[in-house]
């Protein structure tokens, strides 16, 4: 007898590793061994490199561009500028959102740091001493780096190329630095609530312009193969097959002829959802030059030229009864999309899934209007650590309802409990259109003010005010309190698409004659343990231990076709799929097991890892058994082998939620800020790896605190990117992170196969209003209602001094 046989049920489950287990992902074994395979580790044979001329104005004319000193360079290769490109119709390219993009600056620099020419050569260290011998004559323009001057009358139009267009891709364009108007709601009910109001309260809030500044930055290899016509492409690709499509698109290579790779990326966070010029630059000097073409930038390009994210100047009105009930909600924002409409939104909306921003709260009536523009910046608009603008809707809502709470005199806390959607009223619609699969806000609340006890925490900060007040102290304390709810798993064909193709996702299984298996997938990791919870899953669907089966993503000539990773839609979309198509294989290998028992299938029944045969337990086929018989012992006409894939295209988004909160200390001489306590409390449905829900929770809350308290890609009144190195855009290190508390609740989605929302976001979501609240908390009792983002030491030092509080 076998040592499978021998094992007792628990003993079983614990070595299937399945849903729910704290298991250590299986990537690991190969990254802390500097084992990985980056971009910029394959070296292709003959391969050169290209590197940019940039502009270092944020707005000039292109008089002129002299190549003839560079390409005397020894090892030079060759100059692209944008009159290489445009007899091949590759001077621009297609956003995400509709717009085009300049590839190479053609007539105008749009932002400091655009791509002007591409420089190929022997190495990267002669390619970046020959662009800077490329003479480029600039007529220097009047910038646009305030958003709300753009469309002002008699403002400079960026876009010469779309100048005078009355239409856009979103509809009706009313200036010539205007991009969309978009509007959903109520607007006469909103309206009628806020006049009708026993309270109101309006705020201008803006939340910065940042950048997800992965480890690994962008890098892209081409290599065109001209006697067989192929394509293959390396690259830094969140969606590895869409990059596929757009280069067949661009290039008009056929799309089978073209192989896209993603190896190991370090870090994506949306920033490596779109397309950049540095890839398509990649590709065209390999189709011209019959060569392998490396391009990888440079941290300051990444942080001053690849897509930001935020930059939303949101005013947001609340109408209540003098109790606190909400009674309606209108906001507008004024959406700085930088020189292009380069949003990485597959959204069927301009603004994303910004109308999510009734938050977690019963809100019967609501609008919300959006204006993009454009400005003198860098373009983009990324889903970072988020979903298409959902943490912008999350800030804006939970920074209301803190200044309707000062408002009524009443606890934050208190407000927010009284306005929840309740369980009962799940599904939910909300005002905006949604309809949230499910929820228990008031149990996840609870939970978190009894794990801190909150009252107790006000008590302290009322005594800690009165010291204050008497001179016994200069510390301020802040508690700030976030409630979020989460719209992820970018899927249903009906809300969202990538240039016409639907958001589904995809999952291929092949189980092998000795019972380990190989699962292919449409999405692709950039950290988030794909090997281990797709494995796991899986594990659990089809009873094959999870350390047996492989999981591999990101080669467009074996996965099956799918959207990639972002928004958090992995585990909603494809680890949906993968579910289904384990489901797929558990049916057939049903068939099998009857037939090697010589039962009816109606007979049997799934018991972890086997089939049992009902009232005769010691009749049992096992997997393994089944995986072997499924190439050489079939029912009579059965199609031999164990595959199956599944493309899901979801019914419904999921709805993640979850109660976060923050104690800060500020030192009112220094305005330095600590970070006394942070709780996380998640609720993502069905917990697939508890420890990886722990570490992506932890990374999450990271670039939380990065941004409340110090990232903001800023502008001077030229132009010149302020944020565009590491001396000045902050990312925190292990010595400012806090110490992070996580908790949970589990609410399952009633619609995903497993039950599982998604929670790579959500710390994001939830964490960045949390540090907000607890900083402008501490000064509330003096009658601040908002300060912006990002809370550094100065900025609240000057606050403390605009008080009157400093010495």
């Amino acid at each position: 007898m076998s040592d499978a046989q021998t094992m007792t049920l628990e003993e079983r489950e614990a070595t299937l590793g399945g849903v729910g287990t704290a298991r250590k992902r299986k990537e690991d074994v190969r990254f802390i061994q500097g084992a990985g395979n980056y971009v910029d580790d394959v070296k292709l044979p003959g391969m050169v490199f290209g590197d940019f001329v940039r502009s270092p104005y944020a707005h000039a004319r292109i008089k002129s561009i002299n190549a003839e000193a560079a390409l005397a360079v020894p090892g030079v290769k060759a100059v692209l500028t944008a009159a290489d490109l445009k007899p091949l119709n590759l001077h621009y390219m297609p956003t995400l959102a509709g717009d085009v993009q300049a590839v190479l600056a053609e007539e105008k620099v749009l932002f400091q740091n655009q791509e002007v020419a591409f420089v190929v050569a022997d190495d990267r260290y002669i390619a970046s001493d020959a662009a800077e011998l490329v003479e480029v004559d600039y007529e220097e323009l009047p910038p646009i780096v305030d958003a709300f001057k753009a469309m002002d009358e008699g403002a400079i139009c960026l876009r010469e190329d779309i100048q005078g267009k009355t239409e856009g891709a979103h509809g009706l364009r009313k200036h010539d630095n205007h991009i969309f108007e978009w509007e959903i709601g109520d607007l006469e009910g909103a309206d009628k609530a806020l006049a009708d109001a026993e309270v109101t309260v309006k705020e201008l809030i803006t939340y910065q312009r940042v950048h997800p500044s992965p480890l690994e930055t962008c890098a892209s290899i081409a290599s065109m193969d001209k006697i067989k016509g192929e394509l293959t492409v390396y690259g830094t690709f969140q969606a590895p097959h869409v990059v596929r499509t757009v280069a067949s698109l661009l290039s008009g290579i056929p799309e089978h002829k073209i192989r896209v790779i993603a190896p190991d990326i370090g870090g994506g966070f949306g920033n490596k959802v779109g397309v950049y010029p540095g890839y398509v630059c990649s590709i065209v000097a390999s189709i011209v030059l019959g060569i392998p073409v490396k391009w990888v930038e440079d941290r300051i390009e990444n942080l001053s030229a690849t897509a930001f994210a935020r930059d939303y100047h949101m005013t947001g009105e609340l109408a209540a009864t003098k109790d606190g009930k909400i009674t309606g909600l209108k906001c507008h924002v004024l959406a700085d999309h930088g020189a292009f409409d380069a949003c990485a939104d597959p959204t069927k909306w301009p603004a994303g899934f910004f109308n999510i921003c009734t938050g977690s709260y019963d809100i019967p009536v609501a609008h919300v209007s959006v204006d993009g523009v454009y400005t003198n910046k860098a373009p983009g608009g990324v889903a970072y650590r988020c979903s298409f603008r959902v943490t912008e809707a999350a800030y804006m809502i939970e920074r209301m309802i803190d200044v309707l709470a000062q408002k009524l005199e009443m606890d934050p806390a208190e407000l927010r409990l009284k306005n929840f959607v309740q369980p009962a009223q799940f599904p939910y619609n909300s005002a905006l259109g949604w309809e949230y699969d499910s929820g228990d806000y008031p149990t996840a609340m609870n939970q978190m003010m009894q794990a801190v006890d909150y009252a107790g925490l006000r008590k302290e900060q009322a005594e800690q005010r009165d010291k204050v007040a008497r001179g016994e102290s200069r510390s301020l304390m802040g508690i700030g309190v976030a409630f979020f709810t989460e719209i992820v798993g970018a899927g249903p064909s009906r809300n969202c698409d990538i240039l016409g193709v639907a958001m589904f996702d995809s999952c291929e299984i092949r189980v092998h004659p000795t019972g380990s298996a190989i699962a292919r997938l449409g999405t692709k990791s950039q950290g988030q343990a794909h090997e281990t919870t797709y494995a796991q899953i899986l594990a659990t669907e089809i009873g094959i231990p999870s350390e047996d089966i492989g999981i591999e993503e990101g080669d467009t000539d074996t996965a099956p076709y799918g959207l990639g990773t972002y928004g958090s839609r992995s585990t909603p979309v494809a680890g949906a799929a993968a579910a289904r198509v384990g489901r797929k294989i558990r049916a057939k290998a049903q068939k099998i097991a009857a037939h090697l028992l010589e039962v009816a299938e109606g007979d049997l029944e799934w018991e972890i890892d086997r089939f049992k045969v009902k009232g005769l337990p010691e009749k049992e086929a096992t997997m393994k058994e089944i995986a072997w018989a499924a190439y050489n012992n079939l029912p009579e006409g059965m199609e031999p082998g164990l595959e199956a894939v599944d493309y899901y295209d979801p019914p419904n988004m999921t709805y993640p939620f979850g109660a976060y909160l923050c104690v800060i200390d500020i030192d009112i001489d220094t305005g330095e800020s600590a970070i006394r306590r942070f709780y996380a409390l998640d609720d993502c449905g069905t917990r697939i790896n508890p420890m990886v829900i722990e570490g992506q929770v932890h990374g999450g809350l990271t670039e939380a605190f990065g941004i409340a308290m110090g990232q903001e890609i800023a502008y001077d009144e030229l132009g010149n990117v302020q944020g565009a190195s590491l001396m000045d855009y902050f990312l925190p290190t292990a010595v400012e992170t806090p110490i992070w508390e996580t908790d949970f609740t589990v609410t399952p989605s009633p619609h995903h196969p497993i039950g599982a929302k998604g929670v790579g976001e959500s710390p994001n979501v939830g964490g960045v209003p949390a540090f907000s609240n607890a900083v402008i908390d501490a000064f509330s009792h003096l009658g601040v209602k908002h300060m912006p983002m990002p809370h550094t030491a100065w900025r609240v030092w000057k606050q403390c001094q605009e008080l009157g509080l400093t010495k």
